[in-house]
């Protein structure tokens, strides 16, 4: 089986939509990924990820299968509710993490300031075991650190979503921390990840990476 993810095109935030350059970017993945045997396409619950997943379900004339709430994008303001969102930023702590000589691969970041007071730890989680729930009716169920194939899949399925639900699962997926994920695996708009699972029925499986943020289809693209 082939998972391929797909974030959002260029958005506007707060209206939750894709701009007129996302649209341009959502056009150009779906013309990119027309050649490939997609079998199912899922997108997050957020405006912006489900109308570039509209762009792909036209060119492939398949139906969006559903909007998977464990895939909107993370929330990571801070648990007691004060205004300053920016200081949680995972992007932003996980690189303070760099500045300060600490390790990313550390176990306990989930502990860590800016960690441990923000929601987005809870969110990591939410997005984890809800992609789990996903691959367990595609036939691939979480094992410890690994994979079991329940049931052995050549489907290809796309997942469109944004940077910090992809890099939350991609975290997962690979047995990484979030915070070395947020900030090694930078995920372009439009950018394509794909991960296989290959593997006998019945075997002990990993994933492994065979594309990551490709997204060239999107240079040269202006309003």
């Amino acid at each position: 089986m082939k998972i391929i993810f797909v974030r959002h095109g260029h958005p506007n935030y707060e209206l939750d939509r894709l701009t007129e350059l996302g649209h341009k970017h959502a056009e150009a993945v779906a013309e990119r990924l027309v050649d490939e045997p997609i079998d199912k396409i899922y997108a997050s619950t957020c405006g912006r990820a489900y109308e570039t997943a509209e762009y792909i379900c036209k060119k492939k004339n398949l139906p969006l299968l559903a909007k998977l709430d464990f895939m909107q994008e993370l929330n990571w303001g801070p648990l007691d509710g004060t205004p300053d969102w920016e200081i949680y930023s995972p992007w932003k702590v996980s690189k303070e993490m760099v500045r300060a000589h600490e390790s990313m691969l550390s176990s306990d970041w989930t502990r860590r300031e800016g960690f441990a007071q923000s929601k987005v730890v809870a969110e990591v989680e939410k997005a984890s075991k809800g992609f789990d729930g996903l691959l367990e009716t595609l036939g691939y169920v979480r094992e410890g650190e690994y994979y079991r194939v329940k049931k052995e899949s050549n489907e290809t399925v796309v997942v469109v979503s944004h940077g910090g639900s992809s890099c939350a699962v991609l975290a997962h997926l690979f047995n990484l921390t979030f915070p070395f994920v947020c900030n090694t695996f930078h995920i372009d708009f439009t950018g394509i990840c794909e991960v296989r699972f290959t593997g006998k029925e019945g075997e002990l499986i990993t994933p492994r990476f065979g594309i990551f943020n490709d997204a060239k289809h999107i240079e040269g693209i202006t309003v």
